[in-house]
């Protein structure tokens, strides 16, 4: 029998998507040849504003900047935990430009920004559980970034190896259900933080490779309701059956450059 799920409205910071394009190859689902449907784009995009907004979640925006095309991508720009900014820190040199903007938008509302030492891709590889801080490493973010924010931060962090270049970043393979559960696949992790994981959540929610190449991974949860994508339909049916409510909404023209619903949400954490 399911069990009766909470919600908890959040505070969302996201960007739209008037430059979004795939310019360049700096993981493995972007091919710069394959064009990008920009006005789908941005449809899709705003039906994932509208999806939030009509589940009572505020959502506010950083204006894009022509010329950086992945600035949509807003959950790696910062990871914030009550009301401390730690910023980022990018790993692609095409991306590095979009900190500055984000920091801004910060600094602007009120925020001090801490701007790291070492490689980290905000919300991409760190993940807040309500509890401590679940932190990737593999491809992106460095393990002195997880020191970083460690101390930064002071909230334990938990370092989990990424294995598979498909999941580069910890948003891909791993999202928080509510603050006692997770959903994660198992196999993009290193057989060490597989274990970690199984003793930290032995209740989680197991996905298969099939949902996380659907970017069920990349989604999000408000306690009660996760916002997925629609390919993940297996997936999707497994989390209902443990209580929680599905709200697909599709991104797939986002895909197309290793991005979904997840990718494009930076969460306020006041």
């Amino acid at each position: 029998m399911s069990e009766s799920r909470a919600q908890r409205p959040r505070r969302f910071l996201v960007c739209e998507p008037r430059h979004f394009a795939v310019q360049y190859a700096i993981n493995p689902w972007m091919q710069p040849d394959k064009p990008v449907d920009v006005d789908l784009a941005r449809e899709q995009w705003q039906t994932l504003i509208r999806a939030y907004r009509d589940h009572g979640h505020t959502v506010e925006s950083v204006e894009p900047v022509p010329g950086l095309p992945d600035m949509v991508f807003a959950a790696n720009a910062a990871f914030v935990v009550g009301g401390r900014v730690f910023g980022s820190l990018f790993h692609a040199p095409e991306r590095r430009p979009e900190s500055l903007h984000y920091d801004t938008w910060f600094k602007t509302a009120g925020y001090d920004v801490y701007r790291p030492e070492s490689v980290t891709e905000g919300e991409g590889d760190l993940v807040w559980t309500g509890r401590y801080v679940l932190a990737g490493t593999g491809f992106r973010t460095t393990r002195e970034a997880h020191r970083e924010a460690q101390e930064f931060l002071g909230h334990p962090v938990i370092g989990l190896t990424l294995v598979d270049p498909y999941f580069y970043h910890l948003d891909t393979a791993l999202f928080v259900l509510d603050d006692d559960n997770i959903c994660y696949y198992p196999e993009a992790f290193s057989a060490g933080s597989r274990e970690v994981l199984r003793r930290l959540y032995p209740d989680a929610v197991l996905a298969t490779r099939d949902d996380a190449m659907a970017f069920g991974l990349n989604s999000v949860s408000d306690g009660q309701n996760v916002f997925i994508a629609p390919q993940a339909e297996a997936l999707a049916e497994r989390l209902a059956g443990h209580g929680y409510a599905p709200v697909p909404v599709d991104l797939s023209e986002f895909h197309k450059a290793g991005g979904g619903i997840k990718c494009c949400t930076q969460e306020i954490r006041s």
